[in-house]
């Protein structure tokens, strides 16, 4: 990734970006193991982990589902080695102050600082399948969301709350370890209450680094469709169930619910800025539902009296990646920086790949450096992108990993019991 800090490898496969932070953490209580590595989050030299957690598990959970693309274009060591650097950097609470801006190459890990009471942890999945984000429980009226009271990171990711977290990194952690207690509390019927994760509200629909939940029903229906574990999960299951297939409803244009823009791409982001981050992780949402029917030959699903056939879905997603297809032009340089992002001269450096911001509502792109709206780049915008690229090439096949995500989940059901010996008179 174009964003990576730290001791880069030679082969990191842009020449002109070298290592960076190598000194972070050093004069602090985490100085031993460091917090060097990780990502910056876009153009400057801010690590922002919520977001940060947030890519890496993207970038996993394709990973995980569709191993066998990535090792057909030869990007799957690559892809865990991106994921390794991402989870370098830990929650950490500093005992003195950390300026809130860079003047070298010294990242500003500020934002890491947790408020009272809202224990964050990234986690590491089982064999590196997943780094996500949990709250611990307990004292959970305490809590605060990420960035409430940290005037340096409200601006940039401003979470709304932690309820989806619950709910998410409980049930990565059930997939990463098999113990049954983490599904409790990701079927937990508090968590879907205060998350609103039922209501039928077109926000709450949209995957994003701030909003968890479509993602995290999707990983609970898929637990329900391949192994329907029963009771006592089957009730929030099924309800999960139920409002995912709503979620997939609503991307579709026919039912009005979201708008459109002339060109066609879907508006998913209630008129803020960087549209292309939501379009691409729905995209992946709704092409990896479309597989998990396939792969237990479900040909649709309702949407209220009309029956969707799996196909329609999936020309949803793929009518959205040529959207994706704008390049990146912006320069990253940590010295003088500001210097050539102001500049009219021509870029000194590209990226080629690179999913920036995206269009306004009317189809219309500024191709301006100043103006981040419309070109900037950004690690959680392009993890999704990924993930969505992954599902849809047909590359390695067609299809997901159905069991590989289930290995570390013991058997639901007692083994079938020995039949007794022969009765001898």
């Amino acid at each position: 990734m174009h964003g990576a800090a730290g001791k880069l490898p030679k082969n990191n496969g842009i020449p002109w970006r070298g290592d960076s932070g190598l000194q972070d953490g050093n004069g602090t209580d985490f100085s031993k193991s460091g917090l060097a590595g990780g990502y910056y989050d876009a153009g400057d030299n801010t690590k922002f982990h919520f977001p940060m957690a947030f890519a890496m598990t993207m970038l996993s959970w394709s990973v995980i589902e569709y191993s066998q693309k990535y090792e057909a274009i030869g990007e799957y060591k690559h892809t865990r080695d991106l994921i390794k650097n991402g989870a370098l950097i830990t929650c950490y609470q500093p005992s003195t102050p950390v300026p809130e801006k860079s003047t070298k190459s010294i990242a500003r890990l500020a934002d890491l600082k947790m408020a009272p009471g809202s224990q964050m942890i990234i986690t590491a999945g089982k064999d590196l399948k997943t780094w996500t984000i949990r709250g611990l429980p307990g004292d959970l009226g305490k809590r605060k969301p990420y960035s409430r009271g940290k005037p340096f990171v409200e601006p940039f990711y401003n979470s709304t709350g932690y309820y989806d977290e619950y709910i998410w990194g409980a049930t990565w952690l059930y997939y990463a370890t098999g113990n049954i207690n983490y599904m409790r509390w990701a079927t937990e019927p508090g968590f879907s209450k205060h998350s609103k994760a039922l209501y039928r509200i077109s926000d709450l629909s949209v995957l994003s680094w701030d909003n968890k939940l479509p993602a995290a029903m999707l990983l609970l229906t898929r637990y329900r469709i391949f192994l329907n574990p029963g009771y006592p999960y089957e009730e929030m299951l099924h309800m999960y169930h139920n409002k995912t297939e709503l979620n997939m409803c609503s991307y579709l244009r026919q039912f009005n619910v979201f708008n459109w823009t002339k060109g066609g791409m879907i508006r998913l982001n209630s008129g803020r800025p960087q549209p292309l981050q939501y379009v691409a992780n729905t995209a992946f949402l709704a092409s990896l539902f479309v597989d998990y029917l396939n792969a237990t030959r479900v040909p649709g699903f309702q949407c209220g009296s009309k029956f969707i056939s799996l196909d329609v879905l999936r020309s949803f997603a793929t009518s959205q990646v040529p959207f994706f297809k704008i390049d990146d032009k912006r320069r990253y340089s940590c010295t003088g920086g500001w210097k050539w992002r102001d500049s009219p001269r021509p870029n000194p450096n590209n990226i080629t790949g690179a999913m920036v911001g995206g269009p306004d509502r009317f189809d219309r792109f500024r191709d301006v450096r100043t103006n981040g709206n419309f070109t900037e780049p950004t690690l959680a915008g392009n993890a999704g992108l990924v993930a969505a690229l992954s599902s849809l090439t047909g590359s390695g096949g067609i299809g997901i990993d159905k069991n590989t995500m289930f290995s570390a989940v013991p058997p639901l059901y007692p083994p079938t019991p020995p039949p007794p010996p022969a009765w001898k008179p």
